[in-house]
């Protein structure tokens, strides 16, 4: 099965970084900027975890709070599971489903090698879906909703 060193291989080096004494609307404009969903939060070299649109929903929007007053590190995300990089997609899988998150932090001996998504994960599972579903699964996948095979 596929490693998450699989995944980062074939991801291009991270160019998603921000401070976290950054205005969340600087971040926002970042996102547009990078056209990805989550910034990599970076003060001093050191990875402090990850700001992400659904960061700015829930913890600005519907808090009410405003992306010109309120710093990046009032709201971003600093619990992301750890992997390493000899854990599977299918490690990834269960870590994002549990934890109820959409990334999950790629680690090499104890030092942060990128970030892991949900869309990662589902682009190295439909590649590779003969080994990760059962084959009446792939079946299923490969027909329309009127049952014609295409």
């Amino acid at each position: 099965m596929r490693t998450v060193q699989n995944i980062l291989d074939t991801k291009e080096s991270p160019s998603n970084f921000i401070e976290p004494t950054a205005m969340v609307i600087d971040a926002l404009k970042k996102l547009i900027s990078v056209n990805l969903s989550y910034l990599i939060v970076y003060e001093d070299g050191e990875y402090k975890g990850i700001f992400s649109e659904r960061d700015y929903t829930r913890k600005l929007v519907l808090q009410g709070r405003s992306s010109r007053e309120t710093m990046v590190r009032e709201v971003m995300t600093t619990d992301l599971p750890e992997v390493s990089l000899s854990k599977t997609v299918e490690d990834c899988m269960y870590m994002m489903n549990t934890r109820g998150t959409r990334y999950v932090a790629a680690y090499d001996n104890n030092q942060f090698v990128g970030i892991i998504t949900l869309h990662d994960v589902l682009r190295e599972a439909l590649a590779s879906k003969e080994d990760v579903f059962n084959n009446s699964v792939s079946k299923l996948l490969d027909t329309d909703v009127s049952g014609k095979i295409f």
